[in-house]
């Protein structure tokens, strides 16, 4: 068998120029940080979520003008099939490719099992696990046109292990690392990888505002939250931030990356080394 061997060079500074990529769940927290990393590499921008109209547009604006990008955003539900399917539709028709796919979106809730809402388990199903499976499906056609397709599923350390009261989110994130094997399996000779991200806590405004309200309804300090609640199964004490995860999704989504497919990543500091 020859193999040919290509001459080593420095990753450039906008490896992605020329690609575009979708963020699901991205107009705030851990999806903001991934589109911006995205854009600083140069790729295209289709941001998705929640939020306040004008916010999300300053958003927008701001990621175009600060990297020189096209930036633009898709309010599809990712509880509904259909809103999905019209979001990938929408992104090939504007650009002509969707090279790569970060399926971000998710939500949680806590309760035990016999006492969890079947409303919420079945929307936590929806948007952390479902939604993916559209989103891959819709965009794989575009992607093997093109010879070329990143998807990126952000998982979670409970992708990986498991945590009382968490029955919808732990179910839903080992599904995620199941249908990013399945992915990867069936596009393994088509230039198309799939991978998991697993983080363990990522410091975001939503965890800042546990940290606050964990220390007044426990009378302890901010560092006692972190240390001994937050952060108990992580052995390195620290919080991962959206700046990591940002720059591992950027390296999945490069040539340099190629080899790299059906894999889970924890990003946990050591949480599942357990």
């Amino acid at each position: 068998m020859n193999i040919s061997l290509k001459p080593q060079t420095s990753q450039p500074a906008r490896a992605l120029a020329g690609k575009v990529a979708l963020v699901t769940g991205s107009t705030s927290g851990i999806g903001l940080g991934i589109a911006r990393a995205l854009a600083a590499a140069g790729a295209d921008i289709v941001l998705n979520g929640l939020g306040v109209a004008s916010e999300i547009d300053q958003t927008r604006e701001q990621l175009a003008a600060e990297f020189g990008i096209k930036a633009s955003y898709s309010p599809a539900d990712m509880t509904r099939p259909k809103s999905i399917a019209e979001m990938i539709a929408a992104t090939i028709a504007q650009s002509g490719r969707l090279d790569i796919l970060v399926n971000n979106a998710g939500i949680q809730h806590v309760a035990p099992l016999d006492q969890f809402p079947v409303e919420k388990w079945d929307q936590i199903l929806a948007i952390n696990l479902t939604s993916a499976f559209h989103t891959t499906r819709l965009a794989l056609p575009a992607m093997r046109r093109n010879g070329f397709g990143r998807i990126i599923n952000i998982a979670s350390a409970h992708g990986l292990v498991g945590s009382p009261f968490k029955a919808a989110y732990v179910a839903a994130k080992h599904g995620i690392v199941g249908l990013t094997k399945v992915t990867a399996l069936e596009t393994a000779e088509e230039g198309i990888t799939c991978n998991a991200v697993c983080p363990g806590y990522v410091y975001t405004p939503l965890v800042e505002a546990q940290i606050d309200g964990q220390a007044k309804a426990h009378g302890v300090s901010r560092d006692q939250v972190i240390r001994d609640v937050l952060l108990v199964q992580q052995p390195n004490k620290r919080f991962a931030t959206v700046e990591e995860l940002g720059a591992l999704t950027v390296f999945l989504a490069t040539e340099a990356a190629a080899s790299i497919t059906g894999i889970a990543l924890p990003v946990d500091g050591g949480w599942t080394a357990h």
